[in-house]
């Protein structure tokens, strides 16, 4: 989402599903956070919100995988690839990709190198996907339930102050996923 007032009202359904859609492509869980306060004050309804949200995160961890397959046939690819420290064998990936899967849904840094490695390894697709759709409806859904409660409070109580309560909101998010993140690159 890039704004949220009365100019995105006004757009048609389909360029506010597109701009959800590549919001998730470029930072999910800000678009997540940005749909669901855009919902909250009515630019967008819940179920146009939360749809491109489950497709755009949907097809971005699918997408990961597929990098990683590629980047496991093309050894040019691989340079670009995020994968853990630790090589492990196909059959441990295959074992526990539901696991590995469900996990990282729910521990921010970890989808990249976790899903391009699922990929990598060729750990079994159809499980692969299932999973991490099943896991992107919980996450997503909690996290854009969380963004209408805590946006809806500042648009009803913060004033003139609103847009800086929900600045500081989506970078509390992204903050935290990214200290997370270099926890668990520095702890590896």
């Amino acid at each position: 989402m890039i704004a949220i007032g009365p100019a995105l009202a006004s757009q048609p359904a389909w360029l506010k599903a597109v701009s959800i859609i590549v919001g998730t492509f470029i930072l999910e869980d800000v678009a997540t956070v940005l749909s669901g306060v855009a919902a909250r004050a009515g630019h967008v309804s819940i179920t146009l919100a939360l749809g491109a949200l489950w497709f755009g995160v949907a097809v971005g961890d699918l997408g990961l995988y597929g990098l990683g397959a590629a980047g496991a046939r093309w050894p040019y690819l691989r340079r670009f690839l995020t994968l853990p420290k630790q090589e492990r064998t196909q059959d441990w990936f295959s074992k526990n990709v539901i696991r590995i899967v469900a996990i990282s849904r729910f521990v921010p840094g970890a989808r990249l190198p976790l899903y391009t490695a699922c990929g990598f390894f060729r750990a079994p697709f159809l499980r692969f996907a299932l999973t991490a759709v099943l896991a992107t409806l919980v996450w997503t859904t909690l996290l854009f339930l969380l963004a209408m409660r805590i946006g809806g409070w500042l648009l009803a109580h913060q004033g003139g102050w609103r847009w800086a309560g929900l600045a500081g909101f989506v970078l509390c998010i992204v903050v935290v996923g990214r200290l997370i993140a270099r926890i668990q690159t520095v702890s590896q």
